[in-house]
């Protein structure tokens, strides 16, 4: 009986390490996959701006425009409408223009592993 219970606590223990390392890795998982998503969109705004000489005004007009398929979902939100866009500065050669998307961050308020926040990347 004794080795029974030995043998379950070993087993308990066990599975207790491994679902804190698989929460680790999801959540790692997850920022790599916010890293790719933001450099990508960040790209086809780039490539906006060099195409057409201003910014898109909406980043639908992206997707649009044929410089990306979809908006991706924010893996912390799971909702492509939650991105937080920075807008541009106004143009100096046509100040009523509207401003376009320069940035964007996601719209989560959660912290990473690292410490910072997911809006401030």
């Amino acid at each position: 009986m004794i080795e029974l219970l030995v043998v379950v606590s070993v087993i308990v223990i066990l599975a207790t390490m491994a679902m804190s390392q698989h929460k680790t890795t999801v959540i790692h998982t997850r920022e790599a996959v916010l890293s790719e998503d933001l450099f990508r969109v960040r790209d086809a705004i780039d490539q906006y701006y060099a195409d057409k000489g201003e910014y898109p005004q909406a980043l639908d007009s992206l997707v649009s425009d044929g410089y990306m398929r979809t908006v991706p979902k924010d893996p912390f939100t799971d909702s492509s409408e939650t991105w937080q866009t920075v807008p541009s500065d106004p143009d100096p050669n046509n100040p009523t223009a509207a401003p376009g998307i320069y940035n964007l961050h996601s719209g989560s308020d959660a912290t990473a592993l690292n410490g910072s926040k997911y809006s401030d990347w």
